[in-house]
């Protein structure tokens, strides 16, 4: 297996540039903060973006707990890439991984400065610092799965020729503190959803689960009368779904809509 590994500063852009730089140089697959990321896809590991603390992100991303690097141990034997890239803030940091990983010693480390401009590294920088926004070389929908209930947003790679995306998070640590949302509000959209949807008449009750992967939404509802039940449950299933997804940024497992009867009273139009 070859290890190449890519050094720089924190904040100036290096899981911007990853993905870019592994199709130039044929790389299988990245290691970037504690995170295994191989064909676009997160194959394992756990983010060091998702700590509360600075202190706890550079211990997950160096795999100092031993439960972590025996997990990415296995995952990397499994993959059995041929050629892998190391993402580290210094050269240090990149053989330190290695060696936790009981890879080969890089037999390369790309230094930012060599792939990046100034100007790059300053907005980087910028977006660091000012917006507490990071990013991961992987698609949106595999960085919800990850990061559910974390502000996320795609964004497209620098060339044009590559058409892949990237997917920027503010992490808990970040200037937005910890970035929590109560039942209630999801309750409260829930409910809205329910007043606006043809065929559904009244709310009775909304609870959710929230757990590692994402958010699994139950609505308990009653029907306008003379409405098709089933096509009303169906369309507030996806509409739930998409509402909650959009305003929160949760990963949505699941709605299950179960429908208690007919309500007499039609609800009022909504415009």
């Amino acid at each position: 297996m070859k290890v190449t590994g890519l050094s720089g500063k924190s904040g100036t852009g290096k899981s911007y540039v990853a993905a870019e730089l592994s199709s130039k140089l044929g790389i299988d697959a990245i290691i970037d903060d504690g995170l295994l990321i191989a064909g676009r896809q997160i194959v394992a590991g756990e983010s060091a973006k998702k700590q509360k603390t600075k202190i706890g992100a550079v211990k997950t991303a160096v795999f100092q707990n031993e439960k972590n690097a025996e997990e990415m141990r296995f995952a990397l034997a499994k993959l059995s890439p041929e050629h892998i890239l190391i993402l580290g803030t210094s050269e240090d940091m990149v053989k330190l991984i290695a060696e936790r990983l009981g890879l080969p010693e890089p037999e390369e480390i790309i230094h930012i400065e060599d792939v990046t401009s100034e100007k790059e590294r300053a907005i980087a920088r910028k977006s660091r610092s000012e917006a507490g926004m990071h990013t991961i070389p992987a698609p949106t929908f595999q960085v919800k799965k990850k990061f559910s209930g974390y502000l996320i947003d795609p964004k497209r790679a620098f060339s044009k020729k590559e058409n892949k995306t990237k997917t920027v998070i503010r992490p808990t640590y970040s200037y937005l503190g910890a970035y929590e949302i109560s039942d209630k509000i999801i309750v409260q959209i829930v409910e809205h959803v329910v007043s606006i949807t043809p065929g559904c008449g009244q709310l009775l009750f909304a609870t959710c689960i929230n757990g590692n992967d994402g958010l699994y939404i139950r609505a308990i509802i009653m029907a306008e009368k003379g409405s098709d039940m089933m096509a009303a449950a169906r369309t507030l299933q996806r509409r739930v779904a998409r509402a909650v997804s959009h305003m929160t940024s949760f990963n949505i497992l699941g709605v299950e809509v179960e429908l208690r009867g007919y309500i007499r009273t039609a609800k009022k139009n909504i415009i």
